[in-house]
């Protein structure tokens, strides 16, 4: 994945980082003038932030930090709503339905817009009909840890334990469709082994289930997996990046440790309905994308385990593209599909 728009990765960042509407007559004048006009009075009260995250997760954190700098610099309050739940789906359509007048904006991840499409028999909107990209907010890569009691100490002798016992392990993940899922099951497609799909409603129950030995394997985010790592109750082998993560340098890529070629990541971005004025969508960049760039707000995500991207509207939507035609025919061949 390099199209030119994007930026190349050294770490958890991607490599490669409408609604249209008309009218007749008169009217084409008429919404000819009515855009730059809304965008010159833009923001005329506070802005809806909607967060396709719980409180208190790595996305609701990032969300805060982008909401305080965008009441910083747009002059407006910003108003975070949660609306966790199936996937992300549900905070998508949220944001997909809401009026175009860019009073509605939020962030979204890869799965309700990349993985969605083809998971979801019904799902209420379309990612590239229905929703406008901004930027690319942040990305990280998922962990590959095992049980501490498998032998395995790196990625080649993990495959080879598991090629010598076909069948006799399975791995954890936070749900069906997840990128929790939709890594490992890379991984077995690469690697040429048979591990057990087991999923969990969440990370927490995925974790129990690692360390306690339940599962043997699980790809989750580094946040979540590290404090288990140094308590010795697990062990991580690699990261899912195409190369070494720049927050966790002491671990090898997987693609560097047996598979190369091997990459997958979590990523997020702020998106609004489509049909919002260009104007807009050009002013919500340019503030989000300062915001990301500056030393402050990176330290802290950093902090989160989050790593900062930044960039420009078609380098998101881009990145959408790309990565829904990556993971297609992977989640077609695990046969997963969500009623």
């Amino acid at each position: 994945m390099n199209p030119p728009m994007r930026r190349s990765t050294t770490g958890g960042r991607p490599r490669a980082m409408r609604r249209a509407y008309g009218s007749y007559g008169g009217l084409v004048a008429l919404f000819a003038l009515a855009a730059p006009a809304q965008a010159q009075s833009w923001p005329a009260k506070p802005l809806r932030f909607i967060m396709a995250a719980p409180a208190g997760s790595s996305i609701d954190v990032l969300g805060r930090i982008l909401a305080e700098r965008l009441r910083e610099d747009l002059g407006q309050a910003v108003m975070v709503e949660n609306l966790p739940a199936a996937g992300g789906t549900i905070a998508t359509a949220a944001i997909a339905r809401a009026p175009a007048d860019g009073q509605t904006l939020g962030i979204a991840f890869n799965g309700p817009l990349a993985f969605a499409p083809y998971l979801y028999t019904r799902l209420p909107y379309d990612p590239r009909k229905d929703l406008q990209p901004v930027v690319i907010t942040s990305s990280q890569p998922n962990v590959l840890a095992i049980a501490a009691s498998l032998p395995a100490r790196n990625v080649m002798q993990l495959i080879e334990y598991a090629r010598a016992h076909p069948g006799k392990l399975n791995y954890a993940s936070v749900g069906n469709g997840s990128s929790s899922h939709l890594t490992m099951a890379l991984f077995n497609a690469m690697a040429a082994v048979d591990v057990a799909h087991v999923p969990y409603n969440g990370s927490p129950p995925a974790l129990h289930a690692l360390a306690s030995g339940d599962a043997q394997l699980l790809f989750a985010v580094p946040t979540a997996i590290t404090p288990l790592a140094q308590a010795g109750k697990v062990r991580m082998l690699a990261v899912s990046s195409a190369q070494r993560w720049s927050l966790l340098p002491d671990l090898p890529a997987v693609a560097d440790s047996g598979l190369p070629g091997f990459e997958s990541f979590a990523w997020n971005g702020v998106i609004v309905p489509a049909g919002v004025p260009a104007e807009i969508v050009t002013r919500l960049n340019r503030s989000l994308d300062d915001a990301l760039r500056d030393p402050a707000v990176r330290s802290r995500l950093n902090g989160a385990g989050l790593e900062p991207v930044g960039g420009t509207p078609a380098a998101f939507a881009a990145l959408i593209r790309d990565e829904a035609e990556k993971w297609r025919p992977i989640i077609r061949r695990t046969g997963v599909r969500i009623d």
